[in-house]
């Protein structure tokens, strides 16, 4: 059905008075199509991610960290908890669109799933009972009952290694309630929530070296090329400002790890 000439002329005058976007300035088409974010994480990993018993949100390094990529993009974020070991069958099932999780970069998990740039180094570090003076690095391990958190690469070394008891948990304080409770006789976790846990809660100690070098990414379905493109120039600008040096500081005391 054709229209009246009168109509398309009125339509050709407001494109015409409409501004075309070009270049840098111009948003993503998936910016376009969605000005929100959704984003997975298992908020129970401080200080990477938790709930803020005051807000009952997700709080963290992570979620701060999402929350600036999401403010230079133009998103608005929309968390999603979600246990860890659910965390990329979520992501491909499109329950959200990105997962930030304190989630180590493996070969395994690469062929599931793409991942941003490195954002964090970390390793995997064992946990005992402030009085047990036997255990001071993985061979004194044998023979005994090790916690893990389910999914997590900590699960993946305890079950490499031979002699171990592994008792894997939803989330890892419950792995660390279990040991105070004599139930277990270390945990096997990575080193800056160890940490953070043993600052906050007391009662166990870092033994031996740390035992991995491992590298944090953002996660997004595979071939989601453009969504990651706009994470990484989002990365690289955070650390070129010193933004994520700030967010360090103040979710850890101290600057970040050199790679």
């Amino acid at each position: 059905m054709s229209r009246p000439s009168h109509f398309i002329a009125v339509i050709l005058s407001l494109l015409s008075a409409t501004p075309i976007l070009t270049g840098c300035g111009q948003k993503s088409e998936r910016a376009q199509e969605t000005s929100t974010l959704r984003i997975g994480t298992d908020a129970t990993y401080p200080p990477f991610e938790t709930v803020n018993t005051n807000t009952g949100k997700p709080d963290g390094f992570d979620i701060d960290l999402i929350k600036e990529i999401c403010a230079l993009n133009g998103w608005a974020p929309e968390f999603i908890v979600t246990p860890f070991d659910g965390m990329i069958p979520g992501l491909n099932g499109k329950k959200y669109d990105v997962a930030i999780s304190a989630m180590t970069i493996t070969p395994e998990r690469a062929a599931q799933i793409d991942f941003s740039e490195p954002y964090y180094l970390a390793g995997q570090t064992i946990a005992v009972p402030e009085s047990v003076t036997t255990i001071g690095g993985l061979p004194d391990l044998y023979g005994k009952k090790v916690g893990v958190q389910l999914g997590t690469t900590g699960e993946i070394m305890a079950k490499n290694t031979t002699g171990l008891e592994v008792f894997s948990f939803d989330n890892i304080g419950s792995a660390f309630i279990d040991m105070a409770n004599g139930n277990l006789d270390a945990v096997l976790n990575d080193y800056p929530t160890t940490q953070a846990y043993i600052k906050s809660h007391g009662g166990s100690k870092m033994v031996g070296p740390i035992l991995s070098k491992e590298q944090y990414g953002i996660a997004v379905r595979k071939g989601d090329a453009e969504l990651l493109q706009e994470i990484n120039h989002a990365l690289t600008e955070l650390k070129n400002s010193g933004k994520y040096s700030e967010l360090h500081q103040k979710w850890f005391g101290s600057e970040p790890a050199e790679e």
